[in-house]
């Protein structure tokens, strides 16, 4: 096992995502679970059936609104024992009382969502002079300002981030597939992917894989075969 792995639990409900959990057993410590099963109404059974199996819970939520709603929003969820959380980088205000309302659970900031490409951010109207690896810089350094303990970034962001920030913070590296993009994932809508060794090397905390486990043939198989390749890579970094 190794809990650098964060499996993402994109499942409709709490059945479907409590037959993957069973399957898996003890292979996979950390979960990711989003707004999907948010919306099914079993996100919060997910989570006492998760820590019932004593795993650890990455909730994608992505939290973004008011500075005092985000605030109240993410002091209770802080009373359910999640490990880590997403907001929006968003305005100082809002980072800030996210910050003070966490409790022991971490706060990760999104500051480019790794489906974006620049396109995408020029039709969202940001500015055009900005390239995606100097956005996510200038988003990162206010979330660290504001007590933010992480953030998600692709591995083509990561390195610089490393460089420039240092250590002293959590990078939660999403769009894992394997070397060479070998596998074909249908509807994949990540545009910012990387294999395990090139987001290992370029200074993730942790990798957040999806289908590439989910939708395997044999998930275990799969699940072990990364879980592998991420003991390989931190040991060689």
């Amino acid at each position: 096992m190794s809990d650098k792995l964060i499996l993402a639990i994109d499942k409709p409900n709490f059945s479907v995502a409590k037959t993957l959990i069973d399957e898996l057993d003890d292979l996979v410590v950390f979960y990711k679970i989003g707004l999907e099963l948010m919306a099914s109404g079993d996100y919060f059974k997910t989570i006492e059936y998760l820590k019932n199996k004593n795993k650890k819970i990455f909730a994608d939520l992505k939290l973004y609104d008011i500075s005092q709603t985000v605030g109240k929003a993410v002091a209770n969820l802080a009373k359910y024992q999640i490990d880590l959380l997403t907001i929006h980088c968003a305005s100082r205000d809002i980072m800030l009382r996210a910050s003070e309302n966490k409790g022991s659970m971490k706060i990760i900031g999104v500051s480019v969502l790794t489906n974006l490409n620049l396109n995408d951010l020029d039709e969202m109207g940001f500015d055009k002079n900005l390239s995606i690896a100097e956005l996510v810089e200038k988003k990162t350094n206010l979330a660290l300002q504001c007590g933010i303990d992480g953030v998600v970034a692709s591995a083509q962001e990561s390195k610089t981030l490393r460089k420039k920030f240092g250590n002293n913070f959590l990078i939660i590296t999403p769009g894992i597939r394997e070397k060479n993009n070998q596998q074909i994932i249908s509807n994949d809508d990540q545009k910012r992917t990387a294999d395990v060794e090139l987001a290992i090397n370029s200074g993730a905390s942790y990798l957040v894989v999806g289908r590439p486990i989910t939708s395997a043939e044999n998930i275990q198989q799969s699940a072990q075969k990364f879980i592998n390749l991420i003991n390989e890579f931190t040991i060689n970094s």
